[in-house]
C-alpha cells in the first residue's frame, strides 16, 4: 500500500501502477534509507521510499535511543540536522509527562549538556515523529511505501550491470535511473548479483588483527565464575545445554558466523507507565537454565544496561555473561529467506521475554537480581501497536558487500587514510559475542567480543558503491564494504545517515551527469558534500595505548576484582591502562557506602607480606578510598587518594606490611563509604617479605 506524509500522520492513497518509477528507488526504511530520500528531494529529484515493514527509521525508532556516536565532531549534515531536531523537540515543556527537563539534564549523566544546541538521546516515539516531519517537509518528492518486500527469486531486473526495476512479492515493480540499498540485510545488493561476505574474515586476508575468532581477546561480557555446561552437571553424556558449541574453532581463523542480535527494550521505572514482565507463551527453561546457573554460582552483576531516555525511559542494552544477546542463534539470518527469519526474528523475541520473566521471578535467582528487574518494566507508550515490544530486531551485521575499497582496521585506526571520502566513522571497534564454547577444563565460556578504540576516520566513496562490473546503478549505505570488525565500528545509526545521505547525492550526481555512479566526478561530489555540512574528515590525536597486566607477570599473590566478594561494584571499565587482567570495577560515583569488594588471601602457612592495590588514577576518582587491612592483629584502615597515580610498581599502591594467619581469614576490602568521586577497584598483590 502506498502511503504519503502529512503533519505527523499517514494515510492510504490511490494503487501504484504496474510499475512506478522514480529518479532515485531506495529500498529500506532505515534512517539511512530515510536520510537518503530527503537528500535527493533536496537535490531536486524525485524519490521512492520502500520499507517492507510497517513503520520507518530502524533501530533510530526502534529502541536504540542512546545515541553510539564516539567524536561527535564526526557527524555532520543530515545526521546532525537530527539530533538538532532531537534537541528542538525537547525543549518544548509539554513533551515532558514523568520528569522535568531540568531534572533529566541536572541529575542524570546522559552524554547531554542543556547548553548544547544538538541532543543524543531520545525516546522512540520522538524520533518516529522527527522523521515523519522531516519527510513531510520533503515534500511530495519523496513517496513512501509501506508493507512491499522484494521478491527474493525474481526481485531484480538488469540489463547488463544496470538494474532496470526491482519486483516485490505482491508483483508491483519499481523502475529508477539510480537505486539505494538501505536494508540492514542487504537483500537488494544481493539480488543484484554483488558480491558480499557474511561472517568474520580470517586476519590474515586483510592484515587485521582483531578479526576471526578470537577467544583469547574476549574478556569482556564473559563469565566470571566457572559454569557447568551440560545438561547434567558434570555429566558430558547428557549432551550440553542449548546454545553451547563444542568448538570455538582456530584462533583467528575465519567463519559464517556474525556477532549476536538483540532487542533494544524501551523500560521505564515510572509505575503507571510500566508493564511487567510476563512468563512468554513459548517459554522453555531449558534456554535459561545457563542463565540461573551463573548466578547460583555467585555472579550477581545485573545483566543488563539500561541508558536513561527522557521521561524516565530507557534504552536497555546487553550487559555481562548472560544478557539480552541471543548468542550463536543469528548466523543464518543475513542469508535466510523471509520465512526463516520470521522464525529466527520470533526465537530472539522469545529468548529476550524469557530472560527478563527468569531474571524478574524465577524462585532460583537471588532477591536482589529480581528485586533490580522488577524495578524496570516496557513502557506501555512506546510501541502501542506492538504490544510495548520493539518493532526492530538489532541485526548488528548481516551481509557485507566486497567493493572496489574494503574499509579495515587500519582505516579505524587511521594507518591508511582515503581521499575519497563520503563521512566518517569514529565509534570503537565493537563486535559483541558471537558464540559459547567449551573450554579445556570443561566449562563454558563466551567468545567473540571486541571493543578497541578507533580514532575518527573517513569512509571511502568505493565502499558504498559496488564493482563496475556488478552494478553500476547502485549504492549500498548500509551493508557497505568493510571487514567484520571495521562495520563493527561503522555500523551506527548516526553513521548510516551520514552515508545514505552521501549516497543519495552521489546517485543524483550520475543522474545529471549521465553516467556510472562508478564514475561520477568525485570533485563535485566533495564539494556539494561539504555545502551540505558533511564532515568529511579531521585529524585526532591517537587514542592511548590501552594494556592489561597478566597476574603470571605480577610477583606474589595477586587477587584480581573478579575474584573479590562483591557487595555493587557492577560497572565495568577498561578505558584506563594498567590494569590486571580483563579490566577493572568502579562504583559509578552513586550508592555511597552501599558497596564494597573484600579480596581474601589464602595461604598454606602463616607469613608476612607486603600489600599492594591496583587503580587507574584520574581527576574523576574519589581522594578519600578507604582500605581495610584485616591482618593477624587486627584491621588497619588506609585512606587512598585515587586521582594520583600509584607509586609502586605495575600501577600498585602500597599499604604497607602485615602478618597473616594461615588459612583464608586475611583479607582487604575496599569500600565506597563516604567517598567523592569514582571509588575504582582491580586488584590486590600479597608479597611474601
Amino acid at each position: 500500500m502506498l502511503f504519503r506524509l502529512t503533519a505527523f500522520t499517514l494515510f492510504a492513497a490511490t494503487a501504484l501502477s504496474a510499475t512506478d518509477s522514480a529518479d532515485v528507488v531506495i529500498y529500506g526504511g532505515t534512517s539511512g534509507g530515510i536520510t537518503a530520500a530527503i537528500q535527493t528531494a533536496r537535490l531536486g529529484k524525485t524519490a521512492i521510499l520502500i520499507e517492507p515493514t510497517k513503520f520507518l527509521g530502524g533501530l533510530t525508532t526502534g529502541g536504540l535511543g542512546a545515541t553510539d556516536i564516539g567524536n561527535k565532531k564526526a557527524i555532520g549534515g543530515m545526521s546532525r540536522e537530527f539530533y538538532a531536531n532531537v534537541h528542538r523537540y525537547y525543549s518544548d515543556s509539554a513533551k515532558w509527562q514523568h520528569q522535568t527537563r531540568e531534572d533529566y539534564f541536572v541529575k542524570k549523566p546522559h552524554g547531554n549538556s542543556a547548553a548544547e544546541t544538538t541532543m543524543w538521546t531520545f525516546e522512540p516515539h520522538a524520533a518516529s515523529e522527527i522523521y515523519d516531519a522531516m519527510l513531510k517537509a520533503a515534500g511530495d518528492k519523496v513517496t513512501v511505501v509501506f508493507s512491499e518486500r522484494l521478491d527474493l527469486k525474481k526481485g531484480v531486473v538488469k540489463e547488463g550491470a544496470k538494474i532496470v526495476k526491482i519486483v516485490m512479492e505482491s508483483g508491483r515493480e519499481f523502475a529508477g535511473a539510480m537505486f539505494i540499498d538501505a536494508t540492514y540485510e542487504g537483500d537488494l545488493m544481493a539480488k543484484a548479483g554483488v558480491g558480499y561476505h557474511v561472517g568474520r574474515e580470517a586476519n590474515s586476508v586483510y592484515e587485521e588483527k582483531l578479526n576471526g575468532v578470537q577467544v583469547a581477546h574476549t574478556i569482556h561480557h564473559q563469565f566470571v565464575k566457572n559454569v557447568d555446561p551440560y545438561v547434567k552437571p558434570g555429566d558430558p553424556s547428557s549432551g550440553l545445554l542449548p546454545g553451547i558449541e563444542k568448538d570455538p574453532g582456530e584462533e583467528f581463523s575465519g567463519d559464517k558466523k556474525v556477532q549476536a542480535y538483540n532487542f533494544r527494550m524501551c523500560t521505564t521505572d515510572v509505575p503507571e507507565n510500566r508493564r511487567d514482565w510476563e512468563k512468554p507463551a513459548r517459554y522453555d527453561e531449558r534456554w535459561f537454565e545457563l542463565a540461573i546457573r551463573n548466578v547460583e554460582a555467585g555472579d550477581m552483576r545485573i545483566s543488563w544496561a539500561p541508558s536513561w531516555m527522557p521521561n524516565r525511559k530507557t534504552d536497555t542494552n546487553n550487559n555481562f555473561a548472560v544478557s539480552t544477546d541471543f548468542i550463536g542463534q543469528n548466523w543464518d539470518y543475513p542469508e535466510a529467506d523471509y520465512a526463516n527469519r520470521a522464525k529466527i526474528w520470533q526465537a530472539h523475541e522469545d529468548w529476550q521475554k524469557g530472560l527478563m520473566w527468569t531474571y524478574a521471578h524465577h524462585p532460583r535467582v537471588p532477591e536482589k537480581i529480581r528485586t533490580a528487574f522488577q524495578k524496570l518494566g516496557l513502557a506501555k507508550d512506546e510501541f502501542k501497536d506492538n504490544g510495548n515490544w520493539p518493532r526492530q530486531l538489532y541485526v548488528r551485521e548481516a551481509r557485507r558487500m566486497i567493493g572496489d575499497y574494503v574499509m579495515t582496521e587500519k582505516n579505524c585506526k587511521r594507518l591508511e587514510i582515503v581521499e575519497d571520502s563520503v563521512g566518517m566513522g569514529a565509534y570503537n571497534m565493537d563486535s559483541h559475542n558471537i558464540q559459547r564454547f567449551i573450554t579445556k577444563e570443561g566449562f563454558v565460556r563466551n567468545e567473540g567480543d571486541v571493543q578497541v578504540g578507533s580514532r575518527p576516520y573517513p569512509v571511502s566513496y568505493r565502499s558504498i558503491r559496488p564493482k563496475a562490473a556488478e552494478c553500476t546503478n547502485l549504492l549500498v549505505p548500509v551493508c557497505l564494504s568493510a571487514s567484520h570488525i571495521a562495520y563493527g565500528s561503522i555500523r551506527m545509526e548516526p553513521v548510516f545517515m551520514v552515508l545514505g545521505q552521501s549516497a543519495a547525492t552521489a546517485a543524483v550526481h550520475a543522474i545529471e551527469q549521465s553516467t556510472t555512479i562508478q564514475s561520477i566526478d568525485y570533485a563535485k561530489l566533495k564539494e556539494q558534500l561539504l555545502k551540505d555540512g558533511q564532515m568529511l574528515d579531521f585529524e585526532s590525536p591517537p587514542a592511548p595505548e590501552v594494556h592489561s597486566i597478566k597476574k603470571a607477570d605480577l610477583k606474589g599473590i595477586v587477587v584480581d576484582d573478579n575474584e573479590a566478594e562483591l557487595t555493587g561494584f557492577e560497572s565495568e571499565g577498561h578505558t584506563t591502562g594498567g590494569f590486571v587482567e580483563r579490566g577493572y570495577r568502579h562504583d559509578g560515583d552513586k550508592l555511597k557506602g552501599e558497596q564494597k569488594a573484600k579480596f581474601i588471601l589464602a595461604l598454606p602457612k602463616a607469613g608476612k607480606f607486603s600489600v599492594a592495590i591496583s587503580y587507574g588514577a584520574l581527576a574523576n576518582r574519589a581522594s578519600n578510598v578507604p582500605v581495610t587491612i584485616h591482618h593477624a592483629e587486627g584491621d588497619t584502615v588506609v585512606v587512598v587518594n585515587q586521582k594520583k597515580k600509584p607509586s609502586g610498581q605495575d600501577n600498585f599502591q602500597p599499604l604497607g606490611s602485615y602478618r597473616f594467619e594461615e588459612g583464608k581469614s586475611g583479607y582487604v576490602e575496599i569500600s565506597n563509604k563516604d567517598t567523592t568521586g569514582h571509588v575504582i577497584i582491580d586488584a590486590v598483590q600479597f608479597v611474601a617479605e
